[in-house]
């Protein structure tokens, strides 16, 4: 069975990654404000959604792994407010280069702000008790994200043939 064509990422003439190139991202663990434990300049993990061409060819894999950094956290509190979650994508990790991406997302939980105007209303210190939601951004969220630099590109041929192993040969006369 022939394998496909595989880019290898070095500098060579001919094809390019350009700025900009669209690379479908999405999340590979939950990121949460719910336990107060997400921090800004945390670390997370991601994957390439979709394959990502160039001249017909794959360039990036789906699966490949790719990172991000929360830039922001604000967890829920008094009188309703509500987590809020913002994060950048950082780099794919494709044969061993990290590739610069860029792009940004967040997720908002929900504010109390309505029953806690409800609630002051008729007891005014029941609104400092009441909060907002965590924010949550699940595994599998989708993530846009684009290239942040040139990348030079050099195609292999093809990759080289699986090699065979034949079955092992029964031993003969051997008693056990």
């Amino acid at each position: 069975m022939a394998q496909p064509a595989v880019a290898v990422v070095a500098p060579a003439s001919g094809s390019v990654l350009r700025v900009g190139s669209e690379v479908p991202l999405k999340l590979s663990e939950e990121l949460t404000t719910k336990g107060k434990k997400l921090k800004t300049g945390y670390r997370f993990h991601l994957e390439v959604a979709e394959n990502v061409l160039v001249d017909g060819r794959v360039v990036i894999p789906a699966g490949t792994p790719a990172f991000g950094e929360v830039t922001d956290v604000r967890n829920k509190g008094m009188w309703g407010k509500s987590g809020h979650i913002h994060a950048r994508v950082l780099y794919a990790l494709v044969n061993g280069r990290q590739i610069r991406l860029t792009g940004n997302f967040d997720d908002k939980g929900v504010t109390g702000t309505a029953g806690v105007v409800g609630a002051v209303a008729f007891v005014p210190v029941a609104g400092f008790f009441m909060t907002g939601t965590s924010a949550k951004l699940a595994v599998g969220t989708p993530v846009k994200s684009f290239v942040d630099e040139d990348v030079p590109l050099s195609f292999s041929a093809a990759a080289p043939p699986a090699m065979e192993v034949p079955a092992a040969k029964p031993a003969t006369g051997t008693a056990q």
